[in-house]
């Protein structure tokens, strides 16, 4: 295959580079593109140094299978049609199509199959929160269908990129000096808090990353479903985690929804160490890995057809990277006009 990372020097744009070789997905020529301030820049893959190039209205996608796209709303929307004029498949991270009627948005596990339609060549890669999430979700949507959700998240700094994980290390290390702390990539300061605000407010007074999970879930799971979330920033580097309350049509019991995520793909069960102690997710020991994880599962003591439980997953892996590559390696298994 002939891929192209666009973004390439960003956060996400370096987590592809990992994936990418971690996964051993077939690479013939590979191409990397970037803003005007890292042309020229190289990077390192597979042994071999790449030198970055700048995206233009000129640049010329010819002859590539993939690009996989992660370099914000604005730059997807001004360029999109450059790099698929040529047939160019583009697998974009931003929000800049996740939305559109006749731009899929896909989760491999839960709905893998919408990829293959895709008439303007553009597959829209999840929110991360939201990929998590319906991954935990869709083994118990098999079992009775789900009506509500609500959800409070933990997001790590890294959600907000590289200079936001700096920013939480700096302030962490300026505290312990007793000096003020220097915010800039987050509205308050980070460390030793949490910032119930992830994204812009709306009119209805939920943040974007808030409506996301509302919309975006219903979307990929082509569902009534409805989501009432909470997004809350925490001073963690890296994974996500999400408590999650969802109400079925008819009574499941724990046993048999922990036997449900048990057999569904991409998804652990974490509930009991080595020792049989009580044990569960943390970010702590999440971060760069690939599944998802869930734990804590219970009966919801407040209804009859509810359930709780936690889920934390790598949001720069399952929910970036990690999920476009999945999308990718999901249309090389299954559509004809990209199986080798």
């Amino acid at each position: 295959m002939n891929i192209a990372i666009v973004g390439a020097s960003g956060a996400v744009g370096q987590e592809f580079l990992r994936v990418l070789d971690e996964q051993n997905f077939p690479i013939d020529n590979l191409r990397l593109f970037g803003s005007k301030r890292s042309a020229g820049q190289t990077r390192a893959f597979r042994g071999k140094e790449y030198v970055i190039e700048e995206l233009t209205r000129d640049s010329d996608f010819t002859g590539t299978d993939i690009a996989f796209t992660s370099a914000g709303a604005g730059t997807s929307k001004e360029f999109a049609d450059v790099i698929t004029r040529h047939g160019t498949l583009m697998i974009d991270n931003s929000s800049a199509f996740r939305m559109d009627d006749d731009v899929p948005l896909v989760v491999p596990e839960v709905n893998g199959e919408d990829a293959l339609n895709r008439p303007r060549n553009i597959i829209g890669n999840p929110n991360c929160t939201t990929i998590q999430m319906v991954v935990a979700l869709k083994p118990i949507e098999n079992l009775s269908h789900i009506r509500r959700v609500r959800v409070a998240t933990y997001q790590a700094a890294s959600g907000a990129g590289a200079a936001a994980m700096d920013e939480l290390r700096h302030q962490t290390a300026q505290l312990s000096r007793g000096e003020e702390p220097t915010v800039e990539k987050f509205k308050y300061q980070l460390a030793y808090n949490v910032i119930p605000h992830v994204d812009v407010f709306t009119e209805n007074d939920y943040t974007k990353e808030e409506m996301k999970m509302f919309n975006e879930t219903r979307k990929i799971m082509h569902s009534d479903i409805r989501v009432s979330a909470t997004c809350v920033r925490v001073p963690v580097l890296r994974a996500h985690s999400e408590a999650i309350w969802v109400e079925t049509e008819t009574p499941l019991t724990t046993e048999e929804v922990r036997r449900a995520f048990g057999q569904a793909p991409g998804l652990v069960v974490m509930e009991e160490n080595a020792e049989g102690e009580k044990y569960y997710p943390m970010p702590l020991f999440i971060a760069d890995k690939d599944p998802v994880y869930v734990g804590r599962l219970r009966k919801d003591l407040c209804d009859d057809c509810g359930l709780s439980f936690w889920v934390v997953g790598d949001q720069i892996k399952k929910g970036a990277a990690l999920n476009a590559v999945q999308i990718a390696q999901w249309l090389l298994a299954n559509d004809p006009r990209l199986k080798n």
